[in-house]
């Protein structure tokens, strides 16, 4: 009798070890709440074919951002006064459960009857689909020179006057901004040269311009990835910084006027 019950626990224990070292299988998975088809986009206009819209995602269980092209809205609905008249394609991307997704809706905007911040007209004039040329103020002391890195408080304060002994190659170019069916962007090596065409992003809460597939005035003094800090915009005068040129890692200052 004592034997048995001696084998009764010699086998309660191999079970006991051979359980604990099972693994634990999780079946919890992420599933999907409905399929992209599922997703619907909503955008009003505050005036029919105005340029004030709000764009929603009302599909419940969905979580996102917009991409309203000139900016990003990390949140399900927003209100945007946009500049470009036209058809305008904005994206919502967001996540079903189990995978990311993109969809897109389309907006007639046929009057820019919301007025925008100054600083858009600043930079390219009250009409917007006309635009405006900037060139390099070459009647200040100071218009491309080397300054501090990573402090835009010192922006105009010069390291080096480098336009004096080494202007940039375009110092007699220009550059156009126009908001002509989208946010166009025109670089002129010189006043007659055939335009390099990009685009732009003027982030105006961050008081960025952001120059894409193309290349900003003054671009020798390097930036690769297009993005300046404005320091200065009115109708007459746009002064950006550069924090970190990829040259030296020192910063740089640019000072335009309008053509």
């Amino acid at each position: 009798m004592k034997n048995i019950k001696i084998m009764y626990l010699l086998l309660a224990s191999f079970m006991l070890i051979f359980s604990a070292c099972e693994p634990i299988v999780d079946e919890t998975s992420l599933v999907d709440s409905t399929n992209v088809e599922g997703v619907q986009l909503v955008a009003t206009q505050s005036t029919p074919g105005g340029n004030k819209v709000t764009l929603k995602m009302v599909t419940p269980g969905i979580t996102g951002y917009w991409n309203f092209n000139l900016g990003k809205a990390l949140t399900n609905e927003v209100t945007v006064v946009y500049p470009i008249p036209g058809k305008n394609t904005f994206t919502y991307v967001g996540t079903l459960g189990s995978q990311f997704f993109s969809k897109t809706i389309d907006v007639q905007i046929d009057k820019l009857d919301t007025p925008l911040n100054q600083d858009w007209y600043d930079l390219v004039s009250n009409n917007t689909a006309t635009g405006k040329t900037w060139v390099f103020d070459r009647a200040v002391n100071l218009w491309w020179f080397m300054s501090a890195p990573n402090n835009p408080d010192g922006a105009m304060g010069a390291w080096w006057d480098a336009n004096n002994c080494c202007p940039p190659s375009d110092a007699g170019g220009k550059m156009h901004f126009d908001l002509n069916g989208a946010a166009n962007f025109n670089h002129y090596e010189t006043t007659s040269a055939t335009p390099k065409k990009g685009s732009f992003v003027l982030d105006v809460p961050n008081k960025k311009l952001i120059i894409t597939g193309s290349k900003m005035l003054g671009y020798s003094a390097g930036n690769k990835d297009g993005v300046y800090q404005i320091i200065e915009l009115t109708p007459t005068k746009m002064v950006l910084y550069l924090s970190n040129n990829e040259a030296n890692g020192t910063g740089w200052t640019f000072v335009f006027k309008p053509l």
